[in-house]
């Protein structure tokens, strides 16, 4: 592989990385405007749950509160399910070792996980990094950025805190 493939490559996963911390970023305005707390207290609450799946289930369940109006409800859940949608490709890339072979064989993924089967355990499944997994990658960046434009727009058309 040349040198500028895996520049690209690794690019490619970071910008990924940027535009999903950028966009998970953004619940704090729904959390803080569901659930009617300043910015501060939303941030707290934010950081307290460490995970994406902790922070999306909180969100989804302010939304779905009687209090919540049906149209609000329906975009937030519309937007957090696609976030959703976006995070396995995310995980994927952020549990995983890279295999780069400088004869130009396929970069390869290993991810680093355990899979308990029911007499056998298997780790490390093994993929190619090939251009349509690269184009994959670059879907699920624009995928980001327009969940990111429609955050902002749940935030100013229903008044949550900025």
């Amino acid at each position: 592989m040349s040198s500028n493939r895996l520049k690209d490559i690794l690019l490619l996963v970071g910008q990924l990385n940027y535009t999903w911390t950028n966009t998970e970023s953004l619940l704090i305005h729904m959390i803080a405007g569901l659930a009617k707390v300043d910015k501060e207290t939303a941030i707290i609450i934010f950081l307290t749950l460490n995970t994406t799946r902790a922070r999306t289930d909180l969100v989804e369940r302010l939304a779905k509160m009687a209090a919540t109006p049906a149209p609000c409800r329906k975009h937030v859940l519309d937007v957090t399910r696609r976030l959703s949608a976006e995070a396995r490709l995310r995980n994927k890339y952020n549990h995983c070792i890279y295999s780069f072979d400088e004869e130009g064989a396929p970069s390869m993924t290993q991810l680093m996980r355990i899979v308990d089967g029911k007499d056998d355990v298997r780790y490390g499944k093994v993929e190619i990094l090939d251009d349509a997994e690269l184009q994959r990658i670059t879907d699920s960046i624009a995928s980001l950025v327009a969940i990111n434009h429609d955050i902002w727009t749940i935030t100013d058309r229903y008044g949550f805190p900025t």
